[in-house]
Order: structure tokens, then C-alpha cells, then sequence
């Protein structure tokens, strides 16, 4: 008995044609279909629309030991305020006696150190306990000693991190330490610039990792709980470290299935 695709050679180009021939359309298909792998969760969603939620307004950033602090003290008698920055500010005094600070800075590049017992040296002042301070709590300790020790009446002090920084790991688009301009981000925001969450992420467990005394505390949130914004950590403070657990330890199914089919379509476009 003959069969009609018994010839080797037409077997061969009509196996490998037809193969050749919908390739493109199943590697299309295939794009796309991956393309659509997306999260499985919403951020937020038993929240409410046209539905207020209180929130805090006057968040500050609390000290802690390895800050840098800028701080600057001016007055309506610019001498009056020199020896109260000739630690971290570049001065001038003019033929006319007028005072210039060198620079725009104001000593932001360095500023004072909070060393390991809390406290930093400050001119004329002397040392002064800061850890577990507020800025605004700072900055009126020192305008009130300034006044008491009748060294200027009325002065003027402004204060800022130099080195705000926290740390983000996990299943992010981007893990790393980052910076902060000013002393006030939130978990989500902090999130946001470390590439947003991925599609291993586990949106109900991401940590918070404080520093608090001598001691580290974690926290545990779900982004998908406005209850996240009664969070101690919702304002991130100098130091935390955020880590988003991922849903798998090693690579899920999907993925290794994901590899076998592109290693199949390599192979049929190299016999193509």
C-alpha cells in the first residue's frame, strides 16, 4: 500500500513549512499573551469614592545617630550669627562689615554628625543631645539657648538633613538606597521610586524595618488596606528599610514553563 506522504524529502518540506508557515502568527500570539502578564492586586481597594480619610498634616522626621544635620543661625546683625557657623559655613567679612556666606549651600554638604551616644558638637553651645528630636524640636532648644545666653536676641534657626536616606529590597522594580531631598516620604511614594511592585510581589506583606533606640522593630503592611495610613510607617524615617516579600522563593511555574516555549520557538526558527 502507498501512502501520499511516504517520500521523504516532500514529508520534510511540508512539516517544516507548515511549521515555518504559522510560526510568526504563534509567536505574535505568544508576545502578547506575555505582554499581559500583569499584577493581581489594586492598591488601596476598600477605599471609598467621594469618601474622606483623615490624615496626619504635620509629620516631622525624628533624629537619629549618624544623621547629618545642616543647621544655620542668622539674625538682624549678621556678626552677631558668625560663631554660630564658622563650623559648617564658609563666611566673609567685608571691608564695610558686612558678613557673606560663601556659597548657596550653607554648609549642606557636611553638616554636624549625630555621633553614637546621640549628640553633636555645636558651637558656643556646646554638646547638645538631638536623637529622638524633631527638627522644629531642635530648632527651638537652640533659638531658646541662643536667647538665654543673651548671645543674640532674636535669632533665626534653620535646620535640614544632609543624608535622608532609606533602603528598598524585595520584589520592586528597582532595589537600592535612596536619597531624599528635605526630610518627608511616604511607604507608597518610596515604593513608586524603586520601580513600583512586580508581578511576584506580595502586596500584603511588605515590611518596614525601624531603627528605635537600641532596638529594630519590624511592621508588617497590606497596600491594599487604607489602613496602611494609620501606619507608624507610613512617613518613612531616616534609616528604614522597606522590603516587599516576594510570592515565591525560587522561580514559579509560569516561568519555567515561559522558558521551555521560548527554547522550542529558538529551535524552530533555527530549523526555519
Amino acid at each position: 500500500m502507498k501512502y501520499p506522504f511516504c517520500h521523504v524529502p516532500s514529508l520534510r518540506k511540508l512539516t517544516l513549512g507548515g511549521v515555518c508557515g504559522g510560526f510568526y502568527p504563534l509567536l505574535l500570539l505568544l508576545v502578547l499573551l506575555s505582554s499581559c502578564r500583569s499584577k493581581s492586586f489594586v492598591y488601596l481597594e476598600d477605599m471609598e469614592a467621594n469618601t474622606r480619610y483623615p490624615f496626619e498634616t504635620r509629620h516631622e522626621a525624628v533624629i537619629h545617630r549618624d544623621d547629618r544635620l545642616a543647621i544655620h543661625v542668622s539674625c538682624k546683625q549678621p556678626e552677631l550669627a558668625i560663631p554660630f557657623n564658622v563650623a559648617s559655613t564658609a563666611l566673609t567679612v567685608n571691608a564695610d562689615g558686612r558678613v557673606t556666606y560663601g556659597g548657596d549651600d550653607r554648609g549642606h554638604s557636611k553638616g554636624y554628625r549625630v555621633d553614637v551616644d546621640g549628640n553633636i558638637d555645636f558651637p558656643i553651645l556646646g554638646k547638645l543631645h538631638v536623637e529622638g528630636k524633631t527638627l522644629s524640636q531642635l530648632t527651638e532648644e537652640i533659638s531658646r539657648l541662643i536667647r538665654n545666653g543673651n548671645y543674640i536676641k532674636d535669632p533665626l534657626v534653620t535646620i535640614e538633613f544632609v543624608n535622608f536616606r532609606y533602603t528598598v529590597l524585595g520584589a520592586v522594580g528597582r532595589n537600592g538606597t535612596f536619597n531624599v531631598d528635605g526630610d518627608r516620604i511616604t511607604l507608597l511614594e518610596a515604593i513608586a521610586n524603586a520601580g513600583d511592585l512586580t508581578v511576584n510581589a506580595r502586596v500584603d506583606r511588605v515590611t518596614v524595618i525601624r531603627e528605635i533606640g537600641d532596638e529594630r522593630e519590624m511592621f508588617v503592611h497590606n497596600l491594599q488596606d487604607r489602613a496602611i495610613f494609620d501606619s507608624p510607617c507610613f512617613y518613612l524615617q531616616q534609616n528604614d528599610i522597606v522590603y516587599v516579600e516576594p510570592k515565591y522563593r525560587k522561580k514559579d511555574s509560569s516561568d519555567t514553563a515561559w522558558q521551555y516555549i521560548t527554547g522550542i520557538l529558538s529551535f524552530v526558527t533555527a530549523s526555519c
